[in-house]
């Protein structure tokens, strides 16, 4: 089972965390010589500038997972002040973006220490992205900026991709080290933990997740990011090919899945209508 810390660890120092909307995180990401910083999926230009003005950086990039517009709304107002390169995904159109990415590219940017892997993980989209780097300054811990695909507890619902192209990106992003900080964008943790409660009921690690996160939360403090090794554990998507998710699934459908994209369609058409 996890420790506590899988489930809320410390995020890493380069980070800074800026909340926008109702519920999303926008991710600046300072480089080594804490001068600089790229962005992450900048859906607001307003909160982005007020953060990178308390911190004293300047933009040096513009990172997009998908084109949604909570994700990609303030790209063309900082990208007019700043000068700075957009990178997205190659088979979204999003406007302002001047690098595209496919699988397998590396973001290499003049901010120190600053580059990336990118990873296809279409599902939420067809042409979703996301970015993982080894290390981030000092740290040793990896990070993966993964917009809407996999959330602390859950996963993005599937607006234009398939089950089976969900099942495999969440494939990727599970194969990652443990210890990888998932920075996903929306603060869904508590209706996640409840929906993956009710799949397994019987898991102790979720039952202690939640509470975790419960107390989190009542502190008015956030549950993202989240650790790779516990989501294994306790996120229900992951875990299509357990016992007891499809045992869920068979409950759910009235009949055993067939295959595990199968188990999975059937608990994510649940969580789409989870009360």
């Amino acid at each position: 089972m996890p420790t506590p810390l899988d489930f809320c660890p410390e995020q890493h120092a380069a980070v800074i965390t800026v909340p926008a909307f109702s519920d999303n995180y926008l991710w600046l990401i300072r480089s080594t010589d804490a001068r600089q910083a790229a962005v992450v999926d900048p859906g607001d230009a307003a909160p982005i500038e007020a953060a990178l003005r308390a911190a004293g950086l300047t933009l040096a990039a513009i990172l997009l997972t998908h084109h949604h517009r909570d994700h990609a709304g303030g790209v063309m107002a900082l990208k007019a002040a700043w000068n700075c390169p957009v990178y997205g995904p190659r088979g979204e159109s999003i406007e302002g973006v001047d690098h595209p990415l496919d699988d397998g590219d590396r973001v290499v940017l003049d901010a120190p220490g600053l580059q990336f892997d990118v990873l296809a993980v279409p599902g939420h989209t067809r042409g979703h992205i996301a970015y993982f780097t080894n290390r981030l300054g000092a740290d040793p811990r990896p990070a993966l900026f993964c917009g809407d695909t996999l959330f602390a507890a859950g996963c993005g619902r599937l607006f234009e991709g398939t089950p089976a192209q969900m099942l495999v990106s969440l494939g990727r992003l599970a194969a990652l080290p443990d210890d990888s900080l998932v920075y996903c964008a929306h603060e869904y943790t508590l209706s996640n933990l409840k929906f993956a409660c009710a799949v397994e009921p019987e898991n102790g690690a979720l039952a202690e997740r939640l509470r975790q996160a419960l107390a989190r939360r009542a502190q008015g403090l956030a549950t993202v990011p989240a650790q790779i090794g516990g989501e294994r554990a306790t996120n229900p998507f992951l875990r299509a090919g357990e016992p007891a998710v499809r045992a869920a699934a068979t409950a759910r459908l009235g009949h055993a899945p067939a295959t595990e994209v199968d188990c999975f369609a059937a608990i994510r058409e649940w969580k789409n209508v989870f009360q």
